[in-house]
């Protein structure tokens, strides 16, 4: 487990928009110290503070007054906290290109599992030594630190000295930091001071009892956590792709031309590993490291289970040309990675339905495109879902989500022919000319669509109540009922309304019944 720590990330921030990226490789100008203030309990105090600021002795939580004071050419900044979650959130994307198992870490440190990592970039000290370098090329100040816990590593990283721990010697590295290396509560730090308690070497070889009673299960969880004799789960920011291919490249590229044709290359790779699953993507995402550390993520959706490369190629010319005005290469790429972020069975085409399987493959094409184009809502179809009243029982979905492969071809078997009704109207429509021989019974006929129904068979009434949830205390009862006609068709109509309350009695067709 690697953990990352930026003391200065938010003056490093500004620094970098005001002497450009590559300020710390190039010397820090001639410039004020950089702090950032806020105000806390009605006094505007220190937050942070960059490298200059700490050697003329300025500290957090100090008053600006007093800093002002202290050096009254001081260059004070209102932090801005949404910022700098944004800015270690852009550090996160870029620290993808170690591993997929990123996750953030308080705010101002990251947490990256470099677990069957760690060879690829030459061994975990290499791998250190480059991040580090990277970052610092980039104007920031980090700090890293490897172990087998993340405990042992996040205390390291922001108390130590860094480097790689290994295994064994937990608490060796640990006996000299100081109490706060734990994430301990301040109160609880303060406390354990208080009794002489001031490094961890202090905890190791004192009686547990005691201090599980004094300062509770927390103080001896994050030690055995630091320790690695206990188990920490570390979540990552992102969820990891089921399937991932990728190319770094000796030369960026910029051109969209370039970056598609590179696309379709690397799909073929992808579409080996998906044959073997017998599985085919639905959710693809492109990610673009560009050389300056900007990390961009496009994603694109598909209407049915998709393998071929040169068809996931296309998707991502949709986007590009979608998003092109948003679009920057600055200096180029230098990694491209392809991700499927979902994926279902895959099921090939049988010789009898060949034709149809052309038509269904034409009409996802075309959801795609324009989907990848516009975006997943410019199309939508609509989609029964199961509601007593009719105006809801149907609702739009987009079209990408809803046009895939049969439930059917999937293993599920098919609905029993008289469950429910095949096919119901869009929208209810009234019957008119009815007679009713019972006066809570089904009609005996009805006109309907230029004809008149003479009813033979029918079974109800079902009594459904309204949703008064939704439609208040003026909810009505619904009754439904399953007729038959004398010609032999079947349908489901419905009567809208109190009986005692109102004469008339709205009837409605409701739908068809194969």
């Amino acid at each position: 487990m690697l953990a990352l720590h930026f003391p200065h990330l938010p003056t490093d921030r500004i620094a970098r928009k005001k002497w450009g990226l590559s300020w710390r490789s190039h010397g820090r100008p001639d410039a004020p110290p950089i702090v950032c203030s806020s105000r806390l309990n009605n006094t505007m105090r220190l937050t942070a503070l960059d490298e200059a600021a700490e050697a003329l002795n300025l500290r957090k939580h100090m008053g600006v007054a007093e800093a002002r004071a202290i050096y009254p050419k001081l260059d004070v900044i209102e932090d801005d906290l949404v910022a700098n979650r944004r800015f270690l959130e852009a550090i996160a994307d870029w620290c993808d290109r170690y591993t997929p198992l990123v996750a953030l870490d308080g705010v101002d440190g990251l947490f990256l599992d470099i677990t069957g990592c760690a060879h690829l970039f030459g061994g975990e000290t290499a791998l250190l030594k480059d991040i580090l370098a990277r970052l610092f090329q980039m104007g920031l100040d980090a700090r890293g630190a490897v172990s087998s816990s993340p405990g042992l590593s996040w205390a390291v990283s922001r108390f130590g000295q860094g480097g790689i721990i290994e295994h064994g010697k937990a608490e060796q590295v640990l006996a000299p930091l100081p109490i706060a290396a734990l994430r301990l509560e301040e109160e609880t730090v303060g406390a354990l001071n208080k009794m002489g308690l001031k490094y961890v070497g202090d905890l190791l070889d004192a009686p547990r009892a005691p201090l599980a009673r004094r300062f509770g299960g927390a103080l001896l969880l994050r030690l055995d956590q630091a320790l690695g004799t206990d188990e920490e789960p570390v979540s990552p920011r992102l969820p990891v792709a089921s399937l991932s291919v990728e190319r770094r490249l000796i030369e960026p590229i910029g051109a969209e031309d370039d970056i598609l044709a590179l696309t379709s290359q690397i799909a073929v790779s992808l579409k080996l590993s998906l044959e073997a699953r017998g599985v085919g993507g639905r959710i693809f995402e492109l990610v673009l490291f560009r050389v300056d550390g900007k990390v961009f993520r496009i994603s694109a959706g598909t209407a049915q289970p998709l393998r071929e490369p040169k068809r996931i190629a296309a998707l991502f010319a949709e986007r590009l040309q979608a998003i092109h005005d948003d679009f920057d290469a600055g200096y180029g790429f230098e990694i491209l990675r392809l991700n499927v972020r979902r994926h279902e069975d895959f099921v090939t085409s049988q010789g009898d339905f060949e034709y149809r399987q052309q038509k269904d493959a034409s009409l996802a094409a075309f959801v795609d495109r324009v989907s990848a184009r516009l975006g997943a809502d410019c199309l939508q179809t609509f989609q029964l879902r199961e509601s007593h009243v009719p105006e809801r029982a149907v609702i739009a979905v987009p079209a990408i989500d809803h046009l895939s492969a049969p439930k059917i071809r999937q293993g599920h078997p098919p609905p029993a022919r008289n469950e429910r009704p095949v096919r119901l109207l869009r929208k209810p429509e009234p019957m008119g000319a009815f007679a009713i021989e019972i006066p809570d019974g089904a009609p005996a006929s009805f006109h309907w669509r230029r004809m008149q129904h003479r009813i033979l068979k029918s079974e109800g009434p079902e009594r459904l109540a309204m949703e008064w949830w939704l439609d208040g205390s003026d909810a009505e009862d619904r009754d439904y009922f399953r007729i038959e006609d004398d010609q032999g068709r079947r349908f489901w109509i419905y009567r809208h309304g109190h009986y005692e309350r109102d004469a008339t009695q709205n009837w409605y067709m409701h739908g068809v019944i194969a």
